[in-house]
């Protein structure tokens, strides 16, 4: 929480000092009223102004401006100064941290349920500070003006309000764990659901495909119901603890009008005292229950931070080394004796060496599971290496800060992500800075051009200017693949990294895109991953993996002729595929 709220410290004191400035206000009104009356029946009946004039010139100065004034900055310092500010300034940095994770942490978890996360440990934490401040803070200088007024009166008064304080704590501290948990309970639930929906809609398609609509809104009403009993064991401690607050707040303004009136009948007490103590039990009563039902919500929203916190705020597992080179160096890319099992006991890479030169470009050929985009994740370090190294130069590439690592290569996978924004941002992804004819001369390259001008969106935006839908479900794979390629193209890094990145064009189009491969790949590092073995026939060398290992390498031309997995792999193809079910 310190964390999320640092560097806001300074209008968070100034809101708690103006806000217990009001609750001061407050009992200045009361002790105001008790002057009144007294006053009048000292000096009876017969004069109004002459007797009365200095406490209605204070009256008048008091609750016409310097009061209105005060709440008038308290509600400018709540609603202006905290609210519209602290939530963005904790998302910010939520969603700055939660980007910083590994791949391994999205991989493990649902897009809708970290986001969710993220807005409820926000708002929660944005709720509790403005919470604190109109309602701890104003019950705090509300108590502690209090127990002074009444001590003055007769400090046997105090008596009955420390005890009523002690049952007042002891209620709190027997109910607010309960809330707290189930408040966490109810918060997870909730998520959960937020998460199963969007996991839904996220593969809309798949789920049309397969007619399992009945079961996802099944897999929903299970989450749900789940939601609905933690929500009813939340509602039952809820109603508890309001109606032992109810009791309590009722027993104050009760016991201490009562000994107002025995120390007056003792002639130890005024009427004005009476009447004090009347309007500060009063108010407290009201206020105790106010803040009940505030420290229930403070408990709820601890416990909505917490749960948000304990997925989203733990360490970065991949990182920047201290003094990591902010500046990709040039060179051979060199995988030194790796070995990687995601966490498990099977390796996916098994000791593995490479060197690919600089500006050697390289095809990685495996059945599934061989280990190519394995090594393709390492040189990304979306994973980081658990034995031996990825060199990049003479750079260990975990001492390149990741930004400049991932600067120096350009990647296109046969995944394509886009966002929901128009062509025109998809493509500039590559190079933010690029200018609008840039934009369109990568597109070209990339044979997307023209298609891309026939795009038209749901609010008549055209061409380039139209948003692609979600995940750019509004184009077919070929195009969504053209685009990724124009944006691996306008980026112009020294790596290139193509993840079967013609898988989805059709062989028209990967023909006249081929062309315009060979010439950006020229001068450039490139590591290729290809189940079209015709796509990297002309590699300067083929690498073939299996089982995390090199089992052969060589030109197109020398692994044809030695007859080994390469050449069983291309005597099996089907139209220009890896068949890799029969690959053994």
């Amino acid at each position: 929480m310190r964390w999320g709220l640092r560097g806001a410290e300074p209008s968070i004191l100034l809101a708690f000092a103006v806000t217990f400035l009001t609750g001061a206000s407050e009992l200045v009104a009361a002790r105001f009223t008790g002057w009144v009356i007294d006053s009048a029946s000292a000096t009876g009946t017969g004069g109004f102004w002459e007797p009365f004039w200095p406490l209605i010139v204070a009256g008048c100065i008091f609750f016409l401006i310097v009061r209105p004034l005060i709440f008038v900055f308290d509600a400018a310092v709540s609603g202006i100064l905290l609210g519209p500010h602290l939530f963005p300034l904790v998302l910010s940095r939520l969603n700055r941290h939660v980007l910083g994770h590994s791949m391994r942490f999205f991989e493990n978890d649902f897009a809708g349920r970290i986001s969710q996360k993220a807005l409820q440990a926000a708002r929660a934490l944005t709720d509790l500070v403005i919470e604190v401040s109109d309602v701890v803070v104003y019950s705090l200088a509300m108590f502690a003006g209090s127990f002074l007024l009444l001590g003055a009166i007769d400090p046997r008064l105090l008596l009955i309000f420390v005890v009523w304080a002690v049952l007042y704590v002891a209620a709190l501290r027997f109910f607010i764990p309960r809330v707290q948990a189930r408040s966490a309970d109810r918060a997870g639930a909730r998520t959960h659901v937020t998460g199963q929906i969007v996991d839904t809609l996220s593969n809309i398609t798949t789920v049309k495909l397969f007619a399992q609509d009945a079961e996802e809104d099944r897999a929903t009403i299970r989450a749900l119901d789940t939601y609905r009993e933690r929500s009813l064991s939340f509602g039952h401690i809820s109603a508890l603890f309001r109606m032992v607050l109810m009791t309590l707040g009722g027993m104050l303004p009760l016991f201490a009008i009562l000994g107002a009136l025995y120390l007056w009948s003792l002639g130890q007490a005024t009427a004005g005292d009476i009447a004090m103590t009347a309007m500060v039990t009063t108010r407290l009563s009201m206020l105790t229950n106010r803040l009940g039902r505030v420290a229930m919500s403070i408990f709820t929203n601890i416990g909505e931070i917490e749960d948000g916190m304990a997925t989203l705020a733990a360490a970065h597992e991949i990182t920047n080394r201290k003094g990591a080179a902010e500046q990709a160096p040039h060179g051979a890319i060199r995988f030194d004796d790796v070995t990687f099992r995601y966490g498990g006991d099977i390796a996916a890479m098994n000791r593995f060496s490479l060197e690919i030169a600089e500006g050697e470009k390289v095809g990685l050929v495996g059945a599934s599971g061989a280990g190519k985009s394995t090594a393709v994740s390492l040189l990304l370090r979306l994973h980081d290496v658990e034995e031996g190294r990825v060199l990049l130069g003479r750079t260990d590439i975990r001492d390149i800060t990741l930004a400049a690592l991932r600067e120096a290569i350009a990647v296109v996978r046969q995944e394509t992500s886009m966002f929901n924004r128009s062509a025109m941002e998809n493509i500039r992804y590559g190079r933010p800075d690029a200018s609008d004819e840039e934009v369109f001369e990568a597109a070209r390259r990339a044979s997307a051009h023209d298609f891309i001008l026939t795009l038209r969106d749901h609010k008549g935006r055209k061409g380039y200017d139209a948003r692609l839908g979600e995940r750019g479900v509004k184009l077919s794979g070929g195009q969504r693949q053209r685009i990724a390629l124009a944006r691996a193209f306008l980026k112009d890094a020294p790596v290139l990294v193509l993840d079967e990145a013609t898988s989805a064009l059709d062989s028209e189009v990967e023909a006249e895109i081929q062309t315009t491969l060979h010439e950006v790949m020229q001068g450039k590092t490139v590591v290729a991953i290809a189940h079209r073995l015709s796509t990297i026939a002309e590699m300067d060398r083929i690498v073939v993996m299996d089982k995390g290992r090199i089992v052969e390498e060589g030109t197109h031309e020398q692994l044809l002729a030695r007859g080994g997995l390469y050449a069983r792999f291309w005597q099996r193809q089907s139209g220009g595929f890896l068949d890799l079910d029969a690959a053994e």
